[in-house]
């Protein structure tokens, strides 16, 4: 589990924002098993919990550095498997292991969008969930307890 308690008691109302943006995950950049890693690297914290005015979630993407560079690779892998899956992802005609290993190594054509784009969508989109994500446990008349829980932390 988590080291925050309170996402922990919120799992099921995360399987149900999860179940709705997935319409949003479809028309991003991003394919589903790309979503799925930035969302491996995300964190969501509550801000100024203590101040039912001001308090939100907020997504935490320092970790997301990490995983950029394996973007691809993922989509690479899944593809080589069972075809393009859900998202904008990459679509390579040809290219294979030589275009990877020049890809890697800076060399070679652009084959998609920069590492910075790559993170500046995803905190962006990361930042929708949250906020979906808050919207969702308002709407459920749970957000004053999770934030109040997030405070006690």
């Amino acid at each position: 589990m988590s080291d925050n308690p309170w996402t922990d008691r919120i799992v099921g109302e995360r399987m149900t924002v999860d179940q709705e943006f997935a319409t949003r995950i479809e028309g991003s950049e991003f394919s589903n098993q790309q979503w799925s890693l930035i969302m491996t690297a995300t964190e969501f914290e509550i801000e100024h919990s203590d101040d039912p005015d001001r308090a939100r979630i907020v997504a935490n993407t320092d970790k997301i550095d990490g995983i950029i560079p394996e973007l691809e690779n993922v989509d690479a892998g899944m593809g080589a498997m069972a075809g393009q899956g859900g998202g904008g992802g990459s679509s390579s005609s040809g290219g294979g292991i030589f275009d990877s290993i020049m890809g890697a190594l800076g060399m070679g054509g652009s084959s998609g969008p920069s590492e910075k784009d790559q993170r500046e969508a995803a905190e962006r989109l990361t930042q929708e969930y949250a906020d979906e994500l808050q919207s969702h446990l308002e709407s459920k008349g749970k957000w004053e307890t999770v934030r109040r829980t997030a405070g006690d932390e």
